[in-house]
C-alpha cells in the first residue's frame, strides 16, 4: 500500500486545500474577478455539500456501519440506498461541493484550480484503496454495486 494511501483523513484534505485556496487568492489578487450571485452562488454550493455529507453519514449511521475512511475494511455493511443509489461517495462529493463554494466566495480564478487536485487526490488516495478494501470485503455485492452508482456524480 502506497505510503499516502488511506493516512490522512479526508476532512483534512479539504481544510489544507481549503487554505490553499485561501493562501493563493490572498497573494495572487489579480486573479479575482466579480461574480454578481457570489454569495447566493456560495451560499447553494455550501448547503448542498452539507446536506450531502449529512444523508451520507446518516445513512451509515443506520445500516450501524463505520464512518471512520481510513478503515473501510471494518465496514459492517454496504450501504446502497438513499443518496448512495446516486453517488458511492456523498460525503467525498460534499466536500468538494463546500470548497467549490468557498471558491465562488474567494472569487479567485486560481483558487478554482484546487478542486481538480482535491478529485485527483481523493480518487488516488482515498477511494480507489476503498474501493479495492469494499471489494475484498463484500465481493461481487460491491462490483455490482459500482455499475449502479457512479463515483462522484
Amino acid at each position: 500500500m502506497p505510503v499516502l494511501d488511506l493516512k490522512v483523513p479526508p476532512l483534512a484534505v479539504a481544510v489544507f486545500i481549503a487554505m490553499l485556496m485561501w493562501l493563493v487568492s490572498s497573494a495572487l489578487p489579480a486573479f479575482r474577478f466579480v461574480f454578481p450571485a457570489q454569495r447566493l452562488c456560495t451560499l447553494i454550493l455550501a448547503v448542498a455539500g452539507a446536506v450531502a455529507i449529512a444523508l451520507g453519514i446518516a445513512s451509515f449511521k443506520r445500516a450501524r456501519t463505520t464512518i471512520n475512511p481510513t478503515k473501510p475494511g471494518s465496514a459492517s455493511s454496504l450501504v446502497v440506498s438513499g443518496v448512495y443509489a446516486f453517488t458511492r461517495n456523498p460525503m467525498y462529493l460534499g466536500l468538494l461541493l463546500v470548497m467549490a463554494g468557498w471558491a465562488v466566495f474567494l472569487s479567485n480564478v486560481l483558487a478554482f484550480f484546487f478542486l481538480p487536485a482535491f478529485v485527483l487526490y481523493m480518487n488516488r488516495f482515498q477511494i480507489e484503496p476503498e474501493e479495492r478494501a469494499l471489494t475484498a470485503r463484500f465481493g461481487q455485492e460491491f462490483i455490482a454495486y459500482k455499475s449502479r452508482a457512479r463515483r462522484w456524480l
